[in-house]
C-alpha cells in the first residue's frame, strides 16, 4: 500500500481530528513526499506542530500545514495545488449540536464536501477518500442527514468526471473507540473525577472499531474502490451498557452506571448498509463494496432491460452483526493506545 504513496503529496481536511492524526502515525515515516494537514483551527495545528515535530524529527519536514475552511472554496484550491490524494474528513460529527443547529452541518458537511470535491476536479487530484458515518443510512438526525446528502454529493460527482482524472470514493464506519468527542473519554474522566458513568440507554447498540481499523478502511477503499464506491467495514457491535462496563472494569472502578435517557437525535442501533444497498453490496472479505447506480436519466430503456436478482444479505445493522462480549470489549479497548496508557497510569489491569 506505501508504495502507491511513493513520492506523492496526501492532503487530508479536517485533518487535526483523530482520524488525521492515526494517519500521520501510518504515513510521516514512510517515502511519502509531503502530508497537507487543512483545517481552520490554529491552535490544534500549533500544538500538532509541535507534538508531531518532538516525535518525528527526521521526517517532520514532510507535514505542512494550511489554514482554510472547507466552506469556502478559495481557501481550499490555495491549499491544493500539487495534491495528489485527498483524505476527505473535515465535518460536523456531534448528533446533538447538529440537532440545534442543522444548517451549519449543512454548509460543512453537505457544500462543504461539494466545494473539497470541485476543487479536487479543477486541481487535477487522482483520488478522494471522503469519510462518511453509520449515521447516514436511514438517517433520523441532522448529523446522518446532512451525511446522507454528502454521499449523494458523492455519488452524483463520480457520475460527471472521468475517473481516470478523478476518481471519488467514500467509507462509512461506526463509532471509534476513543475518538475526541466520543463516549470512551467520557467515562475515563468520570471515573477519574469519581462521578457516576452517564449511559443514554444500556441496552443501546452501536457498531465498534478502532481508529487503526478506520484508516486500514480508507486505505482499502483507496486501492480497491471505483469512483462513487461506499466501502463499509463488517464491524462488531456491542451495547452501550457493557462499554461501560467493560472500561469501570479496565479501571477496576465501582463508579455507579446512571442511565440519563436518548439524548436529541440518537437511534437504538445504527445501520451500516441499508436494505436497499444489500442488494448490491459486493462481499470483499473483511469489508462490503456498495458500487454506484450508474444508470443515467432516461428510464424507459430499462422498462425491458434490467437485472431482477438480488443479494440475500439484508439490512447490516448494529443488532444483526456480532455483539461483542464483556471480555471481548476490554480486549478491543486495550487495542486503543489511549485507553492503555490511561489504564495503565491508573493502576488498573
Amino acid at each position: 500500500m506505501n508504495q502507491l504513496f511513493k513520492n506523492k503529496v496526501l492532503m487530508i481536511t479536517g485533518g487535526t481530528g483523530s482520524f488525521g492524526n492515526a494517519v500521520l502515525k501510518r504515513f510521516l515515516e514512510t517515502d511519502i513526499k509531503e502530508i497537507r494537514i487543512f483545517s481552520r483551527d490554529e491552535l490544534k495545528q500549533d500544538n500538532m506542530r509541535h507534538e508531531y515535530q518532538a516525535k518525528y524529527p527526521d521526517t517532520f519536514y514532510k507535514l505542512k500545514f494550511y489554514i482554510g475552511d472547507v466552506r469556502d472554496i478559495k481557501s481550499i484550491k490555495n491549499a491544493m495545488h500539487g495534491v495528489d490524494f485527498i483524505f476527505h474528513a473535515a465535518a460536523l460529527k456531534q448528533v446533538p449540536s447538529c440537532e440545534f443547529f442543522p444548517i451549519e452541518a449543512v454548509k460543512t458537511n453537505v457544500l462543504g464536501t461539494e466545494n473539497v470535491l470541485t476543487a479536487a476536479i479543477e486541481c487535477g487530484v487522482k483520488r478522494v477518500v471522503c469519510l462518511s458515518t453509520d449515521k447516514a443510512a436511514y438517517p433520523v438526525n441532522a448529523m446522518g442527514t446532512s451525511k446522507a446528502m454528502m454521499e449523494k454529493v458523492i455519488v452524483a460527482k463520480s457520475r460527471t468526471v472521468d475517473p481516470d482524472k478523478t476518481s471519488i470514493m467514500c467509507t462509512r464506519y461506526g463509532n471509534v473507540l476513543a475518538s475526541r468527542g466520543s463516549v470512551v473519554p467520557l467515562f475515563i474522566n468520570q471515573i477519574k473525577e469519581g462521578n457516576d458513568l452517564t449511559v443514554t440507554d444500556p441496552t443501546m447498540t452501536r457498531f465498534v472499531m478502532t481508529l487503526e481499523e478506520a484508516v486500514d478502511l480508507v486505505l482499502f477503499a483507496f486501492e480497491h474502490g471505483e469512483s462513487g464506491d461506499i466501502f463499509v467495514q463488517k464491524a462488531p457491535a456491542c451495547t452501550i451498557g457493557v462499554l461501560a462496563q467493560a472500561v469501570r472494569e479496565l479501571f477496576n472502578a465501582d463508579n455507579e452506571i446512571k442511565i440519563i435517557g436518548i439524548r436529541h437525535g440518537e437511534k437504538m442501533y445504527e445501520t451500516l448498509l441499508t436494505n436497499e444497498e444489500c442488494a448490491n453490496a459486493i462481499d470483499m472479505g473483511d469489508f462490503y463494496r456498495v458500487p454506484a447506480d450508474k444508470r443515467d436519466l432516461n428510464y424507459d430503456k430499462y422498462f425491458t432491460k434490467g437485472n431482477v436478482e438480488r443479494d440475500v444479505l439484508t439490512e447490516f445493522n448494529s443488532n444483526n452483526t456480532e455483539l461483542m462480549t464483556l471480555e471481548q470489549v476490554k480486549n478491543k479497548l486495550l487495542e486503543v493506545v489511549l485507553v492503555k496508557s490511561e489504564v495503565e497510569s491508573w493502576g488498573g489491569k
